[in-house]
């Protein structure tokens, strides 16, 4: 209802500007050209004043509606992601007072300085000092905010940076049409190879299982599970097209690019339990998303990632199988086990019974 009631305003601001524009026109024809000319410039000066109070006001009143339906109330979730939150903070800041200062003034200046018989324009063609001033101020401003974003974005790209004693979680992310694929080492902690020519059947990830790195690799689709305080570096690949693994609860994004491994690390701060009570809502969960668009099916790549303490996270890694068990059934001992069993009883049926 306030959406219809809002669009419902607007038209009526535009049909009334309308108007106001045709009746200056009827005027100007009974009036005669040059005072129809000068209340236009009247009528033009005060739509312009009217115009930057009402933006403003709906600048604030937009903000103060749907504010708390953004991300930003619930903070990032991720220690990379607060340095991002407050590198935006400041750029916003910076531009956000520029623009007030510019717009007001433009808009001031178009209804104090508008026509009038008593004043004359004032012309001047150049101006040393206004050019160095506007062209350096607002180039040392920018420059500074690029080096923040460099300095942070060779931080989230670089090599982890660990604190002594601690572990870290490795994660390889693979994007296709239109899904999330993830794997992870097992107890040797390293990934095995890849090979593209092995992509087929139950191998949808293409393991070079020649390589024993990748006879403990777990193999999980559709949600990721991360441990809470842990840094977790994302080893991201592409199967097929340019995809983007977005994670906007934790302020991060980066290209899956086929071919093109590519990189980045964060720290996940708060569980999912927790995300629940910050946000307040029951149902919310961590989400991995496609931000690169890929198809017709780009707006359901949409993956789940659920963030737990370490202890829950390793209890959930210790019931996960290997992959290779997948791909070759034949070769897991609890499948060779329940095979033998059937000849285990016949042979114990074979037997003479004991009197």
């Amino acid at each position: 209802m306030k959406s219809i009631l809002l669009v419902a305003i607007v038209v009526m601001i535009f049909v009334i500007i309308f108007q106001i524009a045709k009746a200056s026109e009827y005027v100007s024809v009974l009036k005669g050209e040059d005072k129809s000319r000068k209340q236009n410039n009247k009528i033009n000066a005060f739509l312009l004043i009217s115009f930057l109070v009402l933006g403003l006001i709906g600048c604030w009143w937009c903000n103060d509606m749907f504010y708390n339906k953004t991300l930003f109330p619930q903070g990032a979730a991720s220690e990379h992601g607060q340095k991002i939150d407050l590198m935006l903070y400041i750029t916003l800041g910076v531009t956000g007072v520029v623009f007030v200062i510019t717009q007001v003034l433009l808009f001031w200046f178009s209804f104090k300085y508008q026509e009038s018989d008593d004043r004359k324009a004032f012309y001047f063609p150049h101006n040393n000092k206004l050019e160095l001033l506007w062209t350096t101020v607002p180039a040392i401003f920018l420059t500074v905010l690029v080096v923040f974003g460099l300095k942070y974005w060779f931080k989230m790209t670089g090599e982890p940076q660990l604190k002594k004693g601690e572990e870290l979680t490795v994660v390889e992310v693979t994007g296709h049409q239109f899904g999330w694929e993830f794997r992870y080492p097992g107890a040797d902690g390293i990934l095995g190879k890849k090979d593209f020519k092995k992509t087929k059947g139950a191998n949808s990830l293409g393991i070079d299982f020649d390589d024993k790195a990748s006879l403990d690799d777990i193999h999980v689709a559709g949600t990721m599970h991360l441990p809470k305080g842990k840094p977790v570096k994302f080893v991201i690949n592409a199967q097929d097209v340019i995809h983007d693994v977005g994670l906007s609860h934790f302020r991060l994004k980066m290209d899956a690019v086929p071919g093109i491994p590519t990189t980045l690390w964060f720290t996940p701060l708060y569980t999912t339990e927790e995300m629940k009570v910050r946000s307040g809502n029951p149902n919310f969960v961590y989400e991995i998303s496609c931000d690169q668009m890929c198809g017709k099916g780009h707006y359901s790549m949409r993956g789940m990632i659920v963030v737990e303490d370490e202890a829950d996270y390793k209890k959930w890694l210790a019931t996960q199988k290997p992959e290779y068990y997948t791909v070759f059934p034949d070769k897991n001992p609890e499948n060779i086990k329940a095979a033998a069993a059937p000849d285990t009883v016949k042979v114990a049926a074979a037997l003479p019974a004991k009197h």
